[in-house]
């Protein structure tokens, strides 16, 4: 074999850390942001939030231009004056536009203290003040206890009396009627149904604790104690022959038993709500739907001035740290600035294809897939992905995910095609507004969109049906 040397040419697509980091940003939520800025924050001296240049008093508003190292993630409308090359100097002039941060001044050292909200008190801490004004032995309240740390977080009690029991030490001596006895204490503390150990026995206790003379309660009773199985197969002929009763009472006990809470100590979960930021507000303005930005969303960024003063003095080999530190400050920026400027343009871009879903709803979607918005925008189907995941939109009719508003189509009789998410809320109207004692089949709702042009398999209504947790047929039927 003879050993040569060849010269070829060849085109690799290299990915520069810039490139990276912006598409890194692209895919991030707004709270993944936030959270990576304050972590480059605190790694890059050169890079800071602007916090407080809205309020007229702050001292960034009243230094002059030629002196501050300003650069807004995002433009503003406002005009600009030039500013000088990177190149050449570290300092950058001002982008005069209001600050899009609402933490305020710091002047006040109240501000750097968050306001106390009130917790609501756990179920635990709530039965166990209950518990101590009970008239009961030091022992019974003990019981009682153990069984309230027992219980989960819907108020239940999951383990039996047995297994609890075989949990303590025998020197205790603690047998099955002192944990029972411990239990109907228990069973009498509000909220009405705590304690229980299934959902007949937690419906049952609400029950007996109406009042007697309750229209229908002892029907009610024996229904949820011995037939709740047959009423939520909505089996209502067998019901009012078990029963013996009419129509008129057998309705008014299943309204009396919908009327009860199945979950008693959800009401004191600390479950935390969880809020949604939008970035992108769309408004109608003298007839047109526009999106523009949420300030609240935007970081608002700049250079430190004074490390770039420093910077700016000292070029020699002892600002290297520096001098790269300065780089990935202005790339941030400009990341950051791109990524809402892309998020901006995809948005408006649906929102020109949804017009008729921002006038009239859910029933004026149209279909629509990432390619269609990629091809307008000359973007990659990839990038209009990232744009749309964990990035939410206010309009009139709400906040929706910009996934939301797009999906599969269905053909329709004249050629055309209907989004999904219209097929759907057409299901739910047929639904809303169907006969409940002679509900419609999927087959039934099959046919009307039929007569209305729109050609659905019996199996797809069933499948969006499901999707949008609509009962079947033979669970919608009321008296």
């Amino acid at each position: 074999m003879k050993h040569s040397l060849q010269l070829k040419l060849s085109q690799n697509l290299t990915l520069t850390p810039q490139l990276q980091q912006s598409i890194r940003l692209l895919q991030l939520s707004t709270l993944e942001l936030n959270q990576e800025i304050e972590h480059l924050l605190q790694d890059n001296p050169l890079l800071e939030r602007i916090d407080g240049a809205s309020d007229p008093s702050s001292p960034q508003r009243e230094t002059p231009q030629s002196e501050n190292a300003e650069i807004p993630a995002v433009p503003d409308d406002a005009p600009q004056e030039p500013a000088s090359s990177p190149e050449e100097s570290a300092s950058f002039d001002v982008e005069d536009g209001p600050s899009y941060n609402s933490a305020g001044s710091n002047d006040n050292e109240d501000d750097d203290y968050a306001p106390l909200v009130e917790q609501p008190p756990s179920l635990s801490a709530h039965l166990t003040a209950q518990l101590s004004l009970l008239h009961l032995s030091e022992r019974d309240k003990r019981l009682v206890s153990l069984l309230i740390d027992s219980l989960n977080d819907d108020g239940y009690l999951p383990q039996t009396l047995e297994e609890i029991g075989e949990m303590l030490p025998p020197e205790l001596d603690v047998d099955q009627d002192d944990l029972a006895i411990a239990l109907q204490h228990l069973q009498h503390l509000e909220p009405v149904g705590v304690g229980a150990r299934n959902l007949a026995e937690c419906l049952s206790l609400q029950l007996a604790a109406m009042p007697e003379d309750t229209p229908q309660r002892d029907a009610a009773l024996e229904i949820v104690r011995h037939h709740l199985d047959v009423l939520a197969a909505r089996d209502f002929t067998r019901l009012k022959r078990t029963l013996k009763c009419d129509d008129d009472c057998l309705r008014i006990a299943q309204k009396l038993i919908t009327s009860l809470n199945p979950k008693p100590g959800r009401d004191f979960s600390s479950e935390e709500t969880r809020f949604v930021i939008a970035d992108v507000i769309v408004r109608k303005t003298k007839g047109l739907w526009l999106a523009t930005l949420n300030p609240d969303a935007m970081p608002r960024l700049r250079v430190n001035r004074m490390y770039a003063d420093i910077l700016q003095r000292n070029r020699g080999g002892s600002a290297q740290q520096l001098n790269s530190q300065l780089q990935e400050a202005k790339w941030l920026i400009k990341n950051v600035q791109q990524r809402f400027e892309t998020i901006l343009r995809v948005s408006q871009a649906i929102v020109d294809r949804q017009r008729n879903f921002l006038e009239h709803g859910e029933v004026g979607m149209r279909p629509l897939v990432l390619r269609e918005i990629a091809e307008t925008l000359t973007l990659h189907e990839s990038t209009v992905s990232r744009v749309t995941t964990q990035k939410f939109m206010h309009t009139p009719r709400g906040i929706f995910e910009l996934k939301y508003f797009f999906g599969s189509h269905v053909a329709t009789e004249a050629g055309g095609a209907a989004s999904s998410t219209a097929i759907r809320a057409l299901i739910k109207q047929l639904v809303g507004a169907e006969n409940t004692r002679a509900p419609l089949s999927d087959g039934q709702i099959s046919e009307l969109l039929g007569q209305q042009g729109i050609v659905v398999a019996r199996r797809t209504i069933a499948k969006y049906r499901e999707s949008m947790q609509i009962l079947p047929v033979n669970l919608r039927k009321t008296l």
